[in-house]
């Protein structure tokens, strides 16, 4: 049988434990809501990936090593030390640049 009474006073560091842990809790589960939050803000798609044409045909002799697309160009590194500059379509060669070494 069970002699002790159910309505004994809680101790105080006993009350101060239950309620540092439901604050951890409260915290944890926060923090993990916010770090899924910033990973669909991160992860989201959040403008269009640029038009890329089929081909480019590149000087002769030259070699790509590289390259970036912007709206307005597309820049290719060649292996001699050379930027070509395209129009975004990749049709027309607008400038070359030479790297010097």
């Amino acid at each position: 049988m069970n002699d002790a009474p159910d309505d004994l006073p809680e101790p105080a560091n006993l009350r101060f434990l239950r309620r540092l842990v439901t604050l951890l809790t409260a915290v944890m589960i926060g923090g993990v809501l916010l770090i899924v939050a910033l990973l669909v803000m991160r992860l989201a798609p959040t403008e269009a990936a640029p038009i890329l044409p089929d081909r480019i045909t590149l000087p002769d002799g030259a070699t790509a090593t590289g390259f970036t697309v912007t709206d307005r160009m597309i820049a290719i590194v060649t292996e001699d030390s050379r930027i070509l500059i395209y129009d975004p379509t990749g049709q027309t060669l607008r400038q070359t640049i030479q790297i010097e070494n």
